[in-house]
C-alpha cells in the first residue's frame, strides 16, 4: 500500500486487513480513535511498535510516558509536531 492509498482510506470504516498492526495503529489514531490504537500495540514488545507507542503517547499528552518509549524503540524525542510525526511514522514505517 502507498503512502496515499493510505490516506485515501481513511475514509472508510475499518482499515484494510493487509496493514501492520503498527499502521493500523496510526490510522485509527488518525481516526480520532486513540484507545484503539494504544490498545493494538500497548502490549508489544518490539522497536518499532514501541516507536508508534512512544508518539502515541505524545498524543495523549504524556511525555514523560512517550520519553519511555523512545527509549525503548531507540529513537530520539520527536521534536516537530505531532502532524509532522505521524507523517514520518508513516513514511518510515509502510
Amino acid at each position: 500500500m502507498t503512502i496515499q492509498e493510505f490516506k485515501n482510506s481513511l475514509t472508510e470504516n475499518f482499515p484494510s486487513k493487509s496493514l501492520s498492526v503498527q499502521i493500523e495503529a496510526l490510522w485509527w489514531d488518525a481516526k480520532g480513535d486513540w484507545k484503539q490504537a494504544h490498545d493494538l500495540i500497548d502490549h508489544l514488545e518490539d522497536a518499532v511498535s514501541a516507536h508508534i507507542h512512544a508518539y502515541l503517547h505524545r498524543v495523549e499528552g504524556n511525555l514523560w510516558n512517550a520519553r519511555y518509549w523512545y527509549n525503548r524503540a531507540k529513537q530520539p524525542e520527536f521534536k516537530g509536531s505531532l502532524d509532522e510525526e505521524w507523517e514520518y511514522l508513516l513514511e518510515k514505517y509502510i
